[in-house]
């Protein structure tokens, strides 16, 4: 059954380490996307990246910036945003996202300052540059809170205590907005229908669906969808599809039928033909290229 109110929980979900720890820690490449573009997302989550070898574009809620070796970025909650590759060319990097509970569920001081500064109201996001002292340190902080995650003798404690530093870190620089920009009002339809998408994405949904649940006609749906993320509605759910049918590919065993049906496609012989399309590759091809 379709979820029309979902703005609240539906974001995109975060794989986290640890079962009760609500961080993320991996190194990861361009190259695992198709046409080295990762899906434009949003979540609640904080997320820092470092760049350790080649470049990579990276959109922030309607904005572009060019990230090279040595450099990173801070990127705000709840704001739209993706990484890509403009000329194919390969990026590794240390990604990290940090949810809000890290400091506590219980109403303090540590959420008020949390909303404060990680609201609407302050930067979308900080490119990080080397040479800049409090850049550097928060760098060299992310790289440290990698090393820990993936070490043999993990330490939780350590791990919350650099998640933390991180977070105090961007709070003491971070700036307020002097009002409210257009973008602003607009990210509230395109985070809803976005989290709808994600909600739904097993069901058939109609154009109808996804303006609906941004409470705006079809027509301006789909002038967000082309505005703010370079594609229409339709394309963003099936790419959506296609991203978590990938997924089910490359963790799961099950057939390409029972993927199909549950990514929302039709018929595992529509699910191969799209899939073909996009991956020049079918779905099993993919999974024995992935497993090899």
């Amino acid at each position: 059954m379709l979820q029309l109110d979902v703005f609240s929980d539906l974001s995109e979900q975060v794989g986290y380490n640890l079962t009760h720890l609500k961080l993320r820690v991996a190194k990861g490449t361009l190259i695992q996307f198709d046409k080295f573009a990762a899906a434009c997302h949003w979540h609640t989550d904080l997320e820092f990246i470092s760049v350790l070898d080649g470049s990579m574009n990276f959109y922030v809620h309607g904005e572009t910036v060019l990230l090279e070796k040595g450099q990173g970025i801070f990127v705000n909650s709840k704001r739209l945003h993706y990484g890509y590759s403009s000329d194919m060319s390969d990026c590794i990097y240390i990604v990290a996202c940090i949810h809000p509970s890290i400091i506590g569920t219980e109403r303090w001081l540590g959420n008020e300052y949390w909303e404060e500064k990680f609201g609407s109201n302050t930067e979308d996001f900080i490119v990080l540059q080397g040479d800049i002292p409090w850049h550097k340190e928060t760098l060299l902080c992310l790289d440290q809170l990698y090393e820990e995650m993936h070490s043999n003798q993990r330490n939780p404690l350590s791990l919350l205590s650099l998640a933390v530093s991180l977070c105090a870190t961007i709070g003491r620089h971070i700036e307020d907005r002097s009002q409210q920009t257009a973008i602003d009002h607009t990210s509230f339809y395109i985070w809803k229908m976005t989290a709808f998408i994600h909600g739904n994405y097993e069901n058939k949904i109609t154009l109808e669906h996804i303006a609906t649940s941004g409470s705006t006609s079809r027509t301006h749906c789909c002038k967000l969808f082309a505005q703010y993320l370079g594609q229409t509605p339709n394309e963003y759910l099936t790419n959506y599809r296609l991203k978590k049918s990938c997924e089910l590919l490359m963790g799961t065993a099950r057939s390409i039928s029972d993927i199909a049906l549950s990514c929302g496609f039709q018929s595992a012989s529509y699910f191969s033909f799209v899939f073909r399309k996009e991956f020049g590759k079918t779905p099993n091809d993919y999974r024995k290229r992935q497993n090899e």
